[in-house]
Formats: C-alpha cells, structure tokens, sequence
C-alpha cells in the first residue's frame, strides 16, 4: 500500500512537469512588450486641433458684477397732518409726475384759511381807516391846529397796519398751501410700491413709514465696480469724449439684457477692495432690469484693429513663459514664446512672436514637447483663429475605440510581419 501511494505521487509530479512544459511551449511566441510602448507609442505623430493666427479685430472688454439702481427712489410722504381718507392708486401701477396719489382731510385747513383771509381783511379796513385819519391830520398840522405829536403817532399806527397785512398775507399763503398737500401727488414719474398705509389711518409728517414708495425704472442705472488698475484707460476715453457701451447680461450669463452707456465713475477708490465703482445708465424700455438686480457687466473700452489674433486655447504658460506650440512644415511643433495684448475671452492679441498665418495648436497641447511630431486632424485644412477651433476627434474613437486594432498590428510585425513570414518565425520554438 505504501509503494502506491509512492507511485501515484511520482506520476502526478511527472504529469505537473509535462503540463509546465506544454504550457510554456504553447505560449513562447507572444512577444514581451516594448518598453516605453504607450497609448502612442514612441515614434507615433500625436493628433492635435490646429488654428491658424489671422488679422482681425479684438475688443477691450472689461468684466464685473453689477446691481440694478434706480436713478431716483422716493418715499412719498404727507406733509400736513390728519386722517387719509382716499387712496388713488394701485400697487405696482406706472404713475406720471403729478398724479393724484391719496387725499388728506381737507376741512381743518379749508376753516384755517377762511379764518386767515378774514383777518386779512380786517386788517385792511383798519389801515385804509388810519390812512384817512392820517390826511387829515397832515392838514391840521398844516394850520397849526394839532401837536406835531399826534401827526406822528398816526404815522406809526399806519405803517404797524400795513406790517399787520404783510404777516396776514403769509397767513393765507400758509394756509393756501396746507389744503394744497392735503392732495399727495406722484413727485416723479415711475413704477409705485406696495401700499403700507390704508385709508382712515391717521398720517403726520413725523410718521417712520411712508404712504408709498415710487422708483424711477426709465432710465435706470447699474452701479458696479472695476479694478483700480483698469481706471486710468476708461479716464482717457471719457475725457477723449467717447460714450463707451456697456452691455449687460444676466446671472447665467446667457441672456442680453440692455445696452446702454457709461455715465460716470465715483471719485474716491475703495481702499480695502482696491476698487472704483462707476454708474451705467440704461434706457429700459422694456423693463428687462429690475431694482436691486444682480447682472454681469461688459464694459467696452476700446478695440484693437488690425491684430494678430489666435485663440485663446493656444496660449500656454510653463517655464519658458507664454508660449504657443507653433507648426513647422515637417508636421512637428517647436516652443514659440510669444507676447499678449488684448482679449476678449475667445480669442487673444498676439503683439510679438507670430505672424499672420502661422499654424498654432490649439488641442492636444498636453501630450506634446518641443520638436514632436503630430498628425493634423483629418488631413483638412486647419481654420483661421477667427473661426471656432479646430478639435481632433478622440485618440480611442481614431483606433477603433478600444486600440486593439493597433496592438494586433504591433503583434504581427513582432511575429514577423504576419502570414509565411510569421510561421517561419514561430519554427524554431517548435
């Protein structure tokens, strides 16, 4: 039993050692793989989007945060005191300057003005009273038939009557005009506010609320603010007499609000922010901007024409500074350092460094080096930096999408090209 036992596991040893043997026999053909072999392997033109730097023109566009400020916003209050007894208008309703807003109790002040004018007019009788006896006196004088005394003393009474009918004059004009502000009116022309008093209320001038409130919305404003090193060139313009457009968009960014012009800008700068705030005014007719807003603001301050521009996808920063990679004429790229000016956010001013129509790469910069090879997407001809980039289609989807087709490719050259070359090579091993 125990010799067995020995010679089965003699024989499973020996049929381990032939399966091994087997095993490597079968796969010693396949190739080991080349070291430094990536995605391109080494030697393999990298595909890239490619745009060629052209003469255009390129805006001077400064960005910033903007809010929404009416040019005009006031609290309409009364200016006498008693009871609201009308109310004319309607929340959120446009009202005209001089519209009729809300009527206070007029009949307090119809009886004050009655009471003034009625002293006016006694005082009136009164002076015409003295001035007859002051003419006669005048004569008595003359004959020497009174003092001089009494003369003079009719003298002053006049004049204190003729005082007396100033102060009543100033009584009826007071008067006058406590029943005219017992009609509140619209001092301005704009959109009006949610009513916060109702009729009956008892109103007064030292009253913390206000009746309503109205917001000039036409024109309109937008108050925001630019970096102080900005300043100086929007100064220039301004005082060069230019009206600079101020386009306005909103919080996404994706919708054009109003065009309007910049107004002014604050005199001091905000020494924490090291800002300047500045005012556009807009038109509004349609009402697009709201108070309190918050919108993006495209300042345009100028525009530089005749440019050598490229897209702003081409510019690289790295150790060798701002550079772009420029295409050479045997399909490699070489390290051009470059120079910017102005840019619009899409598309950027070259001063120094390239010329009009030399070749940029403006995708797949992250796989290159100075002097390497590319291959340009598919075989067209690249466009103008006018014109929308130029993107190469993925590297997988270039492969087949899985990148085996490449790698079969690679297998058969290891194996001798593939076909009879390929079995004369797998010969010896077998």
């Amino acid at each position: 039993m125990k010799r067995l036992r020995t010679l089965i596991g003699i024989g499973l040893g020996l049929a381990i050692v032939v399966g091994a043997g087997w095993y490597i026999s079968q796969t010693g053909n396949t190739p080991a793989p080349r070291q430094g072999a990536g995605r391109f392997g080494a030697g393999t033109p990298t595909p890239v989007g490619i745009a060629t730097a052209a003469k255009g023109e390129v805006p001077v566009v400064i960005r910033a945060l903007g809010t929404v400020v009416p040019l005009q916003t006031v609290n309409v209050k009364t200016q006498i005191t008693g009871q609201l007894i009308k109310v004319e208008f309607k929340e959120g309703q446009m009202v005209k300057q001089g519209d009729l807003l809300a009527v206070v109790d007029p009949r307090p002040y119809d009886v004050a003005l009655q009471q003034a004018i009625g002293q006016q007019q006694k005082d009136e009788a009164l002076l015409k009273n003295a001035q007859v006896d002051l003419e006669r006196y005048r004569k008595l004088v003359a004959q020497d038939s009174i003092a001089r005394q009494q003369l003079d003393t009719q003298q002053s009474l006049v004049r204190q009557y003729e005082a007396a009918l100033v102060i009543d004059q100033a009584a009826v004009d007071a008067a006058k005009l406590n029943v005219t502000y017992t009609k509140i009116v619209a001092p301005l022309t704009g959109r009006i506010g949610l009513r916060t008093v109702d009729p009956g209320n008892y109103v007064s001038m030292s009253d913390a609320t206000s009746i309503c409130i109205i917001i000039q919305v036409q024109p309109i404003s937008v108050l925001f603010t630019i970096p102080e090193d900005t300043l100086p060139s929007v100064r220039e313009r301004l005082k060069a007499g230019a009206k600079l457009e101020v386009r306005v968009l909103d919080r996404a960014q994706k919708n054009e609000l109003g065009i309007g012009r910049l107004d002014t800008y604050d005199n001091v700068i905000d020494i924490t922010t090291g800002t300047v705030k500045l005012r556009a005014v807009f038109d509004n007719k349609d009402e697009t901007l709201f108070p309190n807003q918050f919108v993006n603001v495209r300042l345009l301050v100028d525009t530089v024409k005749d440019a050598t521009v490229v897209p702003v996808a081409a510019i690289q920063r790295g150790q060798p500074g701002t550079f772009v990679y420029l295409v050479k004429g045997d399909d490699t790229v070489e390290i051009r350092v470059v120079e910017l000016g102005a840019t619009d956010g899409e598309k950027v001013q070259i001063v120094k460094g390239l010329q009009p129509g030399d070749q940029v790469v403006i995708d797949g910069t992250d796989r290159l080096r100075d002097g390497a090879k590319i291959r340009r997407p598919g075989g067209g001809p690249p466009r103008a930096a006018s014109g929308p980039p130029i993107a190469n289609a993925p590297p997988d989807s270039q492969q087949g999408g899985t990148g085996q087709p490449q790698q079969q490719q690679r297998r058969r050259q290891a194996n001798g090209g593939g076909g009879a070359g390929g079995a004369a090579a797998a010969q010896p091993n077998q």
